[in-house]
C-alpha cells in the first residue's frame, strides 16, 4: 500500500501563551484534492504555515513524500515540492507577467544571463492551459485581481509541485474562471500531483475534493470522504453544534419572524451619481432589513456610496429622518446617523497596523475626545464591551487586527459602526470571505440590531443571504431600481427571475 504523500501528526503551536493548534492532524494521498475548512482562527492556516516552514512548531511531526519534513522556511519547502497559494497574493504587480511566473527559476543563457525568450515562450505554455492569452510582458498589477489569481496559481504549477495548496482561491474569481481553475485542478490530479484545497465555499468542496479535513479551535475533529457526507454535517462539526439544530435554523441565521416595521427613515427618489447610478429609489423603514439585489455592476455599491456621502448627487433628492438629506461628505453622512461597512475589509476596513482597539473606535473617535485628549478609560471600556458581545477572538485588545482572522476583523468593523449607535447602516457584502460560523454570528448580531429599531441596507452577492435576510429586495440593474420584492414570498428563483427578467429589458433598451 502506498504511503500518504502527507502526514502530519500531533501538531501543537502557541503564540503568546495562547494555543493555535492542539494536536493537529492532517494527512494527503497521492493524487488527492483534500479539502481544509473551519471557522476562521480554526487553525487552518496555522497549520499550513507549520507545513510550509512559514512556523516552527512546538510539537508533532510532519512527514512528506517519504521523508521527515522540518522546512526552515517556504523555499525549503517549495524545493521539496510543497507550492503554496495564500488568499493574500504574493506578486509583484510592478513587474511583469513572464518575472512573476519564472521568479527565482529564471531560465539562463551561456553566462548567465536571463533567457527572456524561453521565458516569456515557457509563460506562454503554462497560461495556455488555464486559459488565459496574455500579453506576458505586461506588468501583471495591469490587469484584474481575478488575472492575477489565476497567474499566482499558474506560478505555483509551473514548479512542478508534488502538492499545490491553494487557501481560497476563487475568492476573486467569476464562475467562468472558477471553472477554468477546477479543470486546472483535474489536471493536476490525473497526473498525480496532490492539491489542498481550503475555501469556505461549501459547494466548491463537493465540486472537486475527493476527501475533506474539518477543523475546530485549533483541532482536527474529523476526515471524511466528500461523496459520504453533506453540508449539514461539515456545518454542525465545524461549529460543534447539533446537526438537527443545524437543519432547522437553515443556512443563515438572521432569524424568522416578520419586520417589526416602524416610521419611514430613509427616502431615497430617482439619486444618481456620475459613478454609474442613474436613478435609483428605496425606502427604508425603522425596523427592517432593505436588500439590494442583482448582478456585478448593477449598481448596488454605488447606491451605497451616494447614500454616505462618498459620491455626490447630480440628480433625485433624499429624506432622512423626516428631513432634506445630501450629505457633503462621510462625516456629514456619520454626524447624521449611518454608517457604511464597506465591501473591502483589507483595502477600504481595516488599518492593518493598528489594534483591535484603535480600528474598533476610529469612527467614534471624535465623541471619545476631549480638550483633544482622548479618554482612554472609556475607549478600553467601549472595545472591551463589544469584543464580548460580539465574540471577537483576540489575546488583546491592544493586539494588531492584522493578526486576527477574516471573521474577526469583520466582527471589528462591524463593531466599529454599531459603536456609534448609527440609525441607518448599510452593509454591503457583510460576510463575503468569512467562514460559516462568523458568517452565522454576523447575520445574527445584524437582526439584533434591527430588532432595536435601526435599519439595514444589506448589499449581498450571495441570493439565499438576501431571500433568508432581507424583509424588501430592491433590484438593481444598470444604475437604476427596476424592481422591488417584499417577504414573506420571496424565493431565490424568484429574485433570479427578477433580476434576468429585468436584465433582458435593460439590454434591449440599449442595443
Amino acid at each position: 500500500m502506498a504511503l500518504p504523500l502527507l502526514t502530519a501528526k500531533s501538531i501543537d503551536k502557541a503564540f503568546s501563551g495562547v494555543a493555535a493548534l492542539t494536536s493537529a492532524e492532517l494527512q494527503i494521498e497521492g493524487g488527492e484534492v483534500h479539502g481544509l475548512i473551519g471557522q476562521n482562527g480554526a487553525g487552518k492556516s496555522t497549520l499550513i504555515k507549520i507545513i510550509t516552514g512559514v512556523y516552527r512548531r512546538d510539537a508533532g511531526t510532519v512527514e512528506f513524500d517519504g521523508g521527515e519534513a522540518s522546512f526552515i522556511n517556504p523555499r525549503e519547502a517549495q524545493s521539496a515540492g510543497i507550492a503554496t497559494i495564500y488568499q493574500e497574493l504574493n506578486l509583484v504587480p510592478l513587474r511583469s507577467v513572464t518575472e512573476n511566473i519564472v521568479m527565482g527559476n529564471e531560465p539562463r543563457k551561456w553566462g548567465g544571463l536571463i533567457d527572456w525568450k524561453t521565458a516569456n515562450s515557457q509563460t506562454k505554455k503554462v497560461l495556455s492551459d488555464f486559459g488565459l492569452d496574455l500579453d506576458v510582458e505586461r506588468p501583471l498589477g495591469e490587469y484584474s485581481t481575478a488575472i492575477q489569481q489565476l497567474v499566482a496559481i499558474a506560478r505555483a504549477v509551473s514548479l512542478n509541485a508534488k502538492l499545490v495548496i491553494m487557501d481560497e482561491p476563487t475568492s476573486s474569481l467569476d464562475d467562468k474562471e472558477v471553472a477554468v481553475l477546477f479543470g486546472v485542478i483535474r489536471q493536476l490530479k490525473q497526473t498525480g500531483v496532490s492539491v489542498l484545497y481550503v475555501s469556505h465555499f461549501l459547494d466548491e468542496l463537493f465540486e472537486v475534493c475527493d476527501r475533506v479535513t474539518v477543523m475546530r479551535d485549533g483541532q482536527t475533529i474529523g476526515c471524511h470522504q466528500i461523496a459520504e457526507t453533506d453540508k449539514f454535517e461539515l456545518i454542525a462539526e465545524m461549529l460543534g453544534r447539533n446537526i438537527e439544530d443545524i437543519k432547522s435554523a437553515g443556512m443563515t441565521d438572521f432569524g424568522g419572524g416578520e419586520a417589526k416595521r416602524g416610521e419611514v427613515l430613509l427616502q431615497a427618489d430617482n439619486i444618481g451619481t456620475d459613478n454609474r447610478l442613474r436613478a435609483f429609489s428605496a425606502t427604508v423603514h425603522r425596523g427592517e432589513i432593505v436588500g439590494l439585489g442583482g448582478l456585478l455592476g448593477s449598481g448596488r455599491t454605488e447606491a451605497a456610496l451616494a447614500l454616505f456621502g462618498v459620491d455626490q448627487l447630480t440628480q433625485g433628492r433624499m429624506v432622512f429622518k423626516g428631513e432634506g438629506f445630501e450629505p457633503d461628505d462621510p462625516v456629514t453622512a456619520i454626524r447624521s446617523g449611518l454608517g457604511l461597512l464597506s465591501e473591502d475589509r483589507k483595502a477600504e476596513g481595516i488599518i492593518p497596523d493598528m489594534s483591535v482597539r484603535e480600528n474598533l473606535t476610529l469612527a467614534l473617535l471624535p465623541r471619545l475626545t476631549r480638550a483633544g485628549q482622548i479618554q482612554r478609560g472609556r475607549e478600553r471600556e467601549i472595545v472591551e464591551n463589544f469584543v464580548k458581545a460580539l465574540g471577537i477572538k483576540t489575546a488583546d485588545i491592544d493586539q494588531p487586527i492584522r493578526e486576527l482572522s477574516g471573521g474577526n476583523q469583520q466582527k471589528v468593523l462591524l463593531a466599529r459602526w454599531l459603536a456609534t449607535e448609527p440609525d441607518l447602516l448599510i452593509l454591503d457584502e457583510p460576510t463575503r470571505g468569512v467562514d460559516v460560523g462568523a458568517k452565522l454570528e454576523i447575520q445574527s448580531i445584524i437582526r439584533e440590531y434591527v430588532d432595536r429599531g435601526c435599519g439595514v441596507i444589506l448589499i449581498s452577492s450571495e441570493f439565499e443571504e438576501l431571500v433568508e435576510g432581507a424583509d424588501r429586495i430592491v433590484v438593481l440593474q444598470d444604475g437604476y431600481s427596476v424592481s422591488e420584492l417584499e417577504n414573506p414570498g420571496i424565493s431565490e428563483d424568484i429574485l433570479i427571475a427578477a433580476i434576468a427578467h429585468h436584465h433582458d429589458e435593460v439590454s434591449g433598451a440599449n442595443a
